[in-house]
């Protein structure tokens, strides 16, 4: 069964060497050998400012750059979401982005007096590639991933995205063949539309 796939380029330096966009150019090229309709967005390409208070997030107009994005969001059934990780989290870029798109209206919706907040994304899944200098089960048992929990739990969750899958990359400057396995084994979740 094809899937409408939105792969989400995190990273925030545009630049193409980066193994991170590797690994979505391979999960990009497996989907579209198995047929999955795909869109892309590259948060480094994209003018947007950060938001400042709540106002501007409940009642400001997104820039156009974020609008467009939106509509690739609504459009996907599945976020293959990719990013390196900063300072134990994703880059400050991906998080502006997901302040700016997952907005009031769009993302979510007010429920009644005394309601909690509607998911508007239900129904659509995601995965999300970490990418990390560090060996991955440290950051995972150590560390307790805990920005990559954040991201699971505090936005796309809020949002009503669900299954979320992770695949989480560590020691990103370790050899060739290993680097080789991932996109390999990237190529074949994009296959699979997971």
């Amino acid at each position: 069964m094809t899937k409408r796939i939105a792969v989400i380029q995190g990273h925030p330096d545009p630049r193409g060497d980066r193994y991170g966009r590797a690994l979505a150019k391979a999960y990009a090229e497996g989907a579209a050998a198995a047929g999955h309709e795909l869109r892309t967005i590259d948060v480094a390409r994209l003018e947007f400012p950060l938001l400042r208070s709540k106002e501007e997030w409940d009642g400001g107009a997104p820039p156009d750059a974020v609008r467009a994005a939106q509509d690739t969001i609504g459009w996907a059934e599945h976020l293959a979401i990719f990013y390196p990780l900063w300072l134990g989290t994703m880059p400050a870029l991906l998080k502006g982005f997901f302040e700016q798109a997952f907005r009031p209206g769009f993302a979510v919706g007010r429920g009644g007096a005394g309601a909690s907040w509607k998911r508007l994304l239900s129904g659509k899944s995601a995965r999300i590639v970490v990418t990390m200098g560090m060996p991955a089960f440290v950051y995972r048992w150590y560390f307790g991933a805990h920005g990559l929990k954040s991201l699971e739990r505090n936005i796309l969750g809020f949002v009503g995205i669900g299954p979320i899958r992770e695949t989480l990359i560590g020691t990103v400057e370790g050899s060739a063949t290993r680097r080789e396995r991932w996109l390999a084994k990237l190529r074949t979740l994009g296959e699979r539309g997971e």
